[in-house]
């Protein structure tokens, strides 16, 4: 039983925004305004092809427009939601102009060609993410925030910095589109630094473990902040790799590698979550594991499944953080004996998933071959089988709801799924590399195995037996110290 501790509001809300500077508002239409723009875009490139370029400085491809898209949408959701957020505050002014330039910022990235310019707008990227992460300058808390995330940031645009240099020192060419055009020349000791680097880089901007550490620190960003920083900022791993996949893809080990070290993120992320005790690190530690998937998708090859799941994962994310308010509720220990263990249960839920994958498999055709599309089916198979073990566990739902539920929320949830995949690739395909199945080898059948085995453990709730692994997790979870709110008046910032 939980009850909530919020009061229902009676009569209407004071208009909050009346009194707000003009800047903010502003600012808002204008982002609607780049949203429009950008859904125009879209529809050009789809209807006539092709791409737009400044040789040498920007080109405008499918991936440039489909990001221009999510990321403007995103930006206009949490301008919109912040106009009563931050009504009031001394940093509102200051708040929107930080979030439209990451804005700027990101659509500018979107479309970079040149090497210098790509750069550049990275390392602006991270620097006005850390600002927004330090906005409210009352706490020092925040500040600590800030200079934790600003070194992150700076760490991953000296590896890009590195991979960028290398790459031109060894090609010759100027912009991304000329690399990776010579990527195929691309080998030896040059090519490695450059490759690492770039992964590196990704690894940090997306906080997949060990680099966590920055993203868990951040909870005294504002809840917008922090929406846009979870649905958009730590893409920026995924879409590295995307704009770089000739490179990367050169040789399949480094391939290999992507895919364990996304996996290892994927299962401690979510080890990280079962042991988070707040809500806003409940998502961050989410988050981590989900970026997990997103890399582990690029290093199968799959980069059009990337981007999916980071448009997805977008929508999700802004949603759960800026409604995490509605999440707080207090809780009282209970007895009732855990629903979904029965003979009956666990044979909806597995069969739920086994015909999630073959639906996938059949819609979008990964899986059919031996090759790394049978590690993404897979992965499908475990992320159907763990939501409809959740539902399957709802007390909240009769046993014959909850059954019916399954099999009749997920299967079309996955076809949508399929066919956003498949829309998204077809949107990709001007790119260099949207897909590039790798052929399975025993490496890869032992990072399965063992990704399963231990997603299978976490879904049994094995690892609540050990008191020591708990402890390891809270504390591999645990923020910078100096970054933590520890006593109650500090969390009255005004």
């Amino acid at each position: 039983m939980s009850e909530r501790t919020s009061k229902p509001t009676v009569g209407a809300l004071p208009d909050a925004t009346a009194g707000s500077p003009f800047a903010s508002l502003a600012l808002t239409w204008l982002v609607w305004s780049l949203f429009a723009a950008s859904v125009a875009a879209l529809v050009a490139h789809v209807r006539l092809g092709g791409a737009w370029e400044i040789p040498g400085v920007v080109g405008v491809d499918g991936l440039t427009v489909l990001l221009w898209v999510v990321v403007s949408f995103f930006s206009g959701i949490v301008h919109s939601y912040s106009r009563r957020y931050m009504a009031g505050s001394r940093h509102e002014t200051g708040f929107f102009l930080a979030v439209f330039g990451f804005t700027v910022v990101v659509m500018g990235l979107a479309a970079a060609d040149h090497l210098a310019l790509f750069a550049v707008l990275w390392l602006a990227m991270g620097l006005v993410m850390a600002e927004l992460i330090g906005t409210i300058d009352g706490w020092r808390q925040a500040r600590a925030a800030a200079r934790v995330a600003r070194t992150y940031f700076l760490a991953s645009s000296a590896l890009l910095a590195t991979a960028l240099t290398t790459l031109w020192w060894t090609t010759g060419e100027t912009t991304v589109s000329g690399i990776a055009a010579a990527a195929d020349g691309l080998g030896g000791t040059a090519w490695l630094v450059a490759a690492v680097a770039l992964v590196l880089a990704a690894m940090i901007q997306s906080a997949l473990v060990p680099f966590h550490g920055w993203l868990l620190s951040s909870m005294t960003a504002p809840t917008p902040a922090s929406a846009l920083m979870h649905a958009g900022f730590v893409n920026a791993g995924g879409i590295l790799l995307v704009r770089f996949a000739p490179v990367v893809t050169v040789d399949a080990t480094l391939m290999l590698g992507i895919v364990a070290v996304g996996a290892t993120s994927a299962l401690l992320g979510k080890l990280l979550k079962a042991v988070q005790s707040n809500v806003k690190g409940e998502l961050g530690c989410s988050t981590v594991g989900q970026m997990g998937f997103m890399i582990m998708q690029a290093g199968l090859g799959f980069f059009g499944a990337a981007i999916t799941h980071l448009v997805l994962h977008g929508f999700y994310k802004a949603y759960h953080f800026l409604s995490a308010g509605e999440r707080i509720e207090h809780t009282s220990p209970t007895h009732n004996a855990p629903r979904g263990t029965g003979v009956v249960s666990v044979g909806v839920v597995l069969l739920t998933g086994l015909a999630g994958g073959a639906l996938f498999a059949v819609l979008t055709g990964k899986g059919t071959s031996v090759d790394s599309g049978l590690l993404l089916t897979l992965f499908v198979v475990l992320t159907t089988l763990h939501a409809a073990h959740s539902v399957v566990e709802r007390a909240s739902l009769s046993t014959p709801a909850r059954y019916a539920a399954v099999p009749l929320v997920f299967l079309p949830a996955i076809s949508v799924y399929a066919l956003v995949y498949e829309a998204i690739s077809a949107v990709l395909s001007g790119i260099p590399v949207v897909s590039a199945p790798a052929e399975l080898s025993p490496l890869h059948a032992l990072v399965a195995v063992v990704f399963v085995t231990v997603y299978v453990a976490i879904e049994l709730g094995l690892h609540e037996r050990s008191r020591r692994l708990y402890v390891v997790l809270v504390n591999a979870s645990q923020p910078a110290s100096s970054t933590l709110l520890t006593a109650t008046e500090e969390y009255d910032a005004y």
